[in-house]
């Protein structure tokens, strides 16, 4: 046995039930050399001082314990291994020590790597935050004078409807006045004819029939309003550090059409065709953004008045989305690169280059995938697909 320790590489120290030494073999002699420079023959025992007292009472009760140490020389890193057990009655200990600088250096080495990594991770991230957040302002900006219209013709003719309605309450105003002055009259049924004569020149029978309607124009017109800001709302909403929910893609879909609908119902006539489909686990403005990118594509594909029709189903664990156009359609040179950053077929001025890149992106990012079928002169399919719920392990959680 002792010839064995005596042999190996590795600094080997018998101990008896005491702890104290009771063999070293040479590498322990090294080892303890080494640690040591200033002492001619340092005791190997001293190495025993860098084993914790925890680590003996691990040991007796495990059987062994390991640990990493550092040691008065820089950049010295011992790996400790210590047994213990009984034989006979008797309380048996040994430890082995190993030198494990270099791997603890470039395991440090490995950590300070891949913390940089991770800083630089968590900056793309946040550009690439930033860069969608960009887009989908850009987006906005491109269409605010058409969302500015579908707001302010709302807008227009509730105001006009206020003046008619100042107007109609001025002359029932005049005509409940007429009937106060009537009663206190002493012979009221005398002011029967002045009244109905009122009556006629404030042509109230045909105030009684359009009050209801102005009203009802006019909180449409409010509705409608509030709709479109609420839409805008959710879709400039930031998602980030927040976890993806179940979310309805087709209240997502109509409310983006909401918002392009000034730029597309001069253009398009749009056809729907919904399947009931599940909630999607998703970023919902994410997705909208997508939606917005290829509705807008869809508008801008279409030279003067033409169809765009949108779907919606289910297949399998998956939940798909279309939107079909009737336009120029895309040469087959350029569909190996519609989805590259900055590269465009629109005219200068007419789109970033982005759009088409960014959806793609957002859409990976939640494990799906968009296919895409055109021709030149028939028109295009984008068909976004996504999983009904998101891989366990890729779901962020919320903070």
């Amino acid at each position: 046995m002792l010839w064995a320790v005596a042999m190996s590489d590795l600094a080997v120290f018998l101990l008896d039930d005491q702890g104290r030494l009771l063999h070293s073999n040479d590498a322990g002699r090294v080892l303890a050399m080494r640690l040591h420079p200033d002492e001619p023959h340092p005791d190997p025992a001293i190495l025993l001082s860098y084993i914790p007292e925890q680590g003996w009472q691990i040991a007796q009760r495990d059987g062994r314990w390991i640990g990493e140490v550092p040691t008065a020389l820089p950049g010295l890193v011992l790996e400790i291994k210590a047994f213990a057990g009984r034989d006979r009655g008797r309380c048996r200990r040994y430890t082995v020590m190993t030198d494990i600088s270099v791997r603890s250096a470039r395991e440090g080495e490995l950590r300070r790597r891949h913390d940089e990594l991770q800083s630089t991770y968590d900056r793309l991230a946040s550009a690439q935050e930033q860069l969608l957040q960009s887009e989908k302002m850009a987006s906005i900006g491109q269409l605010a004078a058409g969302v500015a219209h579908e707001i302010n013709n709302p807008i227009g003719y509730v105001h006009s409807n206020l003046g008619t309605l100042q107007e109609y309450t001025s002359a029932l105003l005049a005509l409940v006045d007429g009937y106060a002055d009537a009663l206190q009259s002493s012979d009221p049924a005398s002011s029967r004819p002045l009244l109905k004569q009122m009556r006629d020149r404030l042509d109230v029978d045909f105030i009684v029939g359009d009050l209801p309607k102005l009203l009802e124009e006019s909180r449409e017109g409010i509705e409608r309003v509030t709709k479109i800001v609420q839409d805008l709302k959710e879709f400039s909403h930031v998602e980030r550090d927040e976890p993806m929910r179940p979310s309805d893609l087709r209240k997502g879909l109509e409310s983006t059409l909401n918002i392009v609908w000034n730029d597309l119902k001069y253009k398009a006539k749009v056809e729907k065709h919904y399947h009931d489909v599940p909630l999607v686990e998703c970023y919902l403005s994410e997705i909208n953004q997508v939606f917005m990118n290829l509705l807008i594509n869809a508008g801008q594909a279409i030279d003067d008045r033409g169809l765009i029709t949108l779907a919606m189903g289910v297949e399998g664990d998956e939940v798909w989305v279309s939107v079909a156009d009737d336009g120029v359609g895309i040469p087959e040179e350029a569909l190996q690169r519609i989805f590259d950053p900055f590269y465009t077929t629109k005219p200068i001025g007419r789109g970033t280059g982005l759009g088409l890149a960014i959806a793609y992106r957002i859409v990976a990012k939640h494990h799906g995938r968009i296919e895409v079928h055109s021709r030149p002169g028939e028109g295009s399919t984008f068909r976004v697909v996504l999983p009904i719920s998101q891989p366990v392990l890729s779901r962020p959680r919320g903070k």
